[in-house]
């Protein structure tokens, strides 16, 4: 090797030394250094996640079903940040509700100095596009016309032409008004005659609402009927309290009186026998159906009394499947058979079927 490339090496290799020395990592306090990094640096900070009220998952309680429009106040005293939590809670109401066509159909009314029919009952029979909408619903500032509000639902929204259901199926309708201020229109009036015509309506004031007009718009007892919250920040706070008053119990499964099947109905249950039974007169117990023995041929041919003696084998064998035991009556004999059939679960005499056979030769 020559002696340039020699020095060479070694030059390199002093130079490479040097670097090392200067760029040299000590383990500790890197460590202590990122300790210190993670300190000082704040950790972003997400909201928590919003849960709906625990008692919305009761197995026994369900939304009885409803034609429901809410009456909402979107005047100039609402800021625009106020009403997002009003649509926030329109939206956490309509989570909490059984929504469909056979279930409880959902309107809004929105109003200042106007009033919009947001979307009809008969609109959105899912959650999905019903929310959608609600996330759509625009402002409409200037005043506070509640008495027309309520005017127009009752005249348009609570229509069956709307989506309201025919007072015979037993549907309730209820109004859900929010509020911030003071009616600048006449509402006791029109609350009275909303409230004559079968609809339930329940009054939320949220800040400076008036409450003695939420009183005159309300249903009685206005201790269940009239709401207040401070602020629109804490309004979400009724879905939870909205879910227990709307709640609906489930009859059948709180216990029932019904033999074999029990039925929900609107607000009670009610009973129905299984294939081959009827239904008692005290509407809860069931019976055997009666087993008719018809001859269509003529009696006399020896034809049809041979089919009348199948026919009557076969009833008599379908009663002994069911349980049924023909007997003797007392004083028959066996060349007079005349039986009639006992219940053999000890029930007493059923009379289903009496019978005289004559057998000749």
């Amino acid at each position: 090797m020559s002696p340039f490339i020699c020095s060479l090496i070694y030059g390199l290799s002093v130079l490479l030394v040097e670097v090392c020395g200067t760029y040299e990592v000590d383990p500790a306090k890197v460590a202590a250094q990122s300790y210190a990094q993670r300190r000082t640096v704040a950790r972003p900070q997400f909201p928590p996640l919003r849960t709906l009220n625990p008692a919305a998952t009761d197995s026994q309680c369900r939304s009885r079903p409803l034609d429901l429009v809410f009456i909402i106040d979107s005047s100039r005293s609402v800021r625009p940040m106020e009403f997002e939590k009003v649509k926030i809670f329109l939206a956490d109401m309509v989570d909490t509700l059984d929504v469909g066509p056979d279930a409880t159909r959902v309107a809004v009314v929105n109003y200042a100095s106007t009033v919009k029919i947001e979307f009809l009952l008969k609109d959105h029979p899912d959650k999905v596009t019903m929310k959608q909408a609600i996330t759509r619903i625009d402002p409409l500032a200037a005043g506070t016309m509640t008495g027309l509000a309520i005017k127009k639902a009752m005249d348009e929204a609570f229509t069956e032409q709307s989506g309201a259901r025919p007072v015979s199926k037993g549907i309730s309708k209820v109004a859900i008004i929010v509020t911030d201020g003071r009616p600048q229109d006449q509402v006791e009036e029109v609350s009275a005659a909303a409230r004559a015509s079968g609809i339930e309506i329940y009054a939320v004031g949220v800040d400076r609402a008036d409450m003695q007009s939420l009183r005159l718009m309300a249903s009685q007892p206005l201790d269940d009927h009239v709401f207040y919250v401070e602020t629109y920040g804490v309004i979400e706070k009724l879905t939870s309290k909205f879910r227990e008053t709307l709640c609906g119990l489930d009859p059948c499964t709180m216990g029932h009186d019904c033999e074999h099947i029990c039925l929900n109905s609107i607000s009670s249950y009610y009973c129905q026998c299984r294939e081959g039974y009827l239904l008692n007169t005290d509407k809860k117990t069931c019976s055997l159906k009666e087993v008719k023995v018809e001859v269509i041929q003529d009696p006399c041919k020896c034809e049809a009394r041979l089919a009348f003696q199948k026919q009557t084998q076969n009833s008599l064998q379908d009663l002994t499947a069911r349980h049924i035991l023909c007997v003797l009556m007392e004083g028959g004999t066996a060349g007079d058979r005349t039986g009639s059939c006992l219940d053999t679960r000890g029930k007493g005499l059923l009379g289903l079927l009496s019978i005289q056979l004559t057998i000749t030769s």
